[in-house]
């Protein structure tokens, strides 16, 4: 290994987000090695990077960041030269049922991953980075106007962005105690193939394939930035490569939905491709009732990254969401691997009361 450039960790890497930037790092820097380190819960799914797996630069470690003593023995093994911190738990109704396993994972995982990264680069902190991957979630909800910013306030509204916003003060901490290199990057919703489906869009895209209820809360009025996953972890890409060490940066799209209209939206494209009667999809809509602390609208502003680091997004949200139900409509093993067992006890427990 001592032939490659250098040694990347990346955590979460078989997750959804995750698995789409070590497919980028692995196909586009050969002269990089990286190790995929995930504990393979529910929403870590190897077959997400089975066109990766024989790569001679790549290597998977199941491993949990709360481990300790895993962790530890993974960086003696292959002296990292820099974390791209991705693992995570990220579902915010899941972090209502448990938020203790939030705090585990996002707090604790990411202080534990810290301290180690700290222990090994400590002699010379020289071509090392600790990239701490983070959610627009953190700053809470928008009013009907403004968009956040990298000054933006701290405000989470849920155990699951309270556990983020958590992480990346531990983050910013050890870079201003420590002098830890680090950047970090706080990105809209994400949307594209891969994503397991429990979240709005693969969970709409399912249920209409099979013409299960489609579950909506409250009115549907909830505002979000959507953003084409490949295009985050391009953004990733430039920001490892060259954002500033000590800095952080929003990542969005411009592009703002209300939920209601991404379903209606949706239903009328999968009509369409299914050969179904145009508003067949549609009356499968029921609204139930609200997630407690609902944030109403995110909306991030990208400028920053856009005019220091030269980035953009790539696709407009129509064009994304086409490719994106092409996806799982030409992958529904995938879908049915991922939707069997736990995840469907689950889906039971959210959705089956209402």
């Amino acid at each position: 290994m001592s032939d490659f450039a250098k040694k990347i960790m990346i955590t979460g890497g078989a997750g959804f987000i995750g698995s789409h930037v070590v497919r980028r790092f692995a196909e586009n820097y050969p002269q990089y090695f990286i190790v995929n380190v995930d504990a393979l819960t529910y929403a870590g799914n190897l077959e997400n990077l089975r066109d990766v797996e024989h790569f001679s630069n790549y290597r998977f470690e199941k491993a949990d960041i709360v481990d300790e003593k895993g962790i530890t023995a993974l960086f003696e093994k292959f002296r990292f030269d820099a974390v791209i911190h991705l693992a995570a738990e990220s579902h915010v109704d899941r972090s209502i049922l448990n938020p203790l396993a939030f705090v585990r994972t996002n707090v604790l995982g990411t202080a534990s991953l810290l301290n180690i990264a700290l222990k090994f680069w400590k002699a010379s902190f020289a071509s090392k980075l600790f990239y701490h991957v983070s959610t627009d979630e953190v700053y809470g909800s928008l009013g009907q106007t403004g968009f956040f910013t990298e000054q933006t306030p701290y405000d989470p509204r849920s155990p699951y962005s309270a556990s983020k916003a958590s992480s990346d003060h531990f983050v910013m901490a050890y870079h201003h105690t420590y002098g830890l290199p680090v950047v970090l990057s706080n990105c809209s919703n994400n949307y594209g193939s891969n994503h397991f489906p429990e979240k709005l869009i693969p969970l709409m895209i399912n249920n209409i394939i099979h013409q299960k209820p489609l579950p909506v809360y409250g009115k549907g009025e909830n505002v979000r930035d959507w953003l084409w996953v490949d295009d985050h972890a391009a953004a990733i890409d430039i920001i490892f490569h060259r954002g500033k060490i000590g800095e952080k940066y929003n990542i969005g799209g411009f592009n703002e939905w209300k939920n209601i209209d991404i379903v209606h939206l949706l239903c009328s494209i999968m009509d369409r491709k299914l050969d179904r009667e145009p508003g067949t999809s549609a009356k499968l809509i029921q609204y139930v009732v609200d997630r407690p602390g609902h944030d109403m609208r995110y909306a991030i502003d990208p400028t920053k990254l856009n005019e220091e680091l030269g980035w953009k997004p790539s696709l407009q949200f129509e064009e994304g969401l086409e490719k994106t139900v092409d996806w799982y409509l030409n992958n529904e093993d995938w879908v049915k691997h991922v939707t069997s067992g736990d995840y469907q006890k689950y889906y039971n427990l959210l959705y089956g009361k209402r």
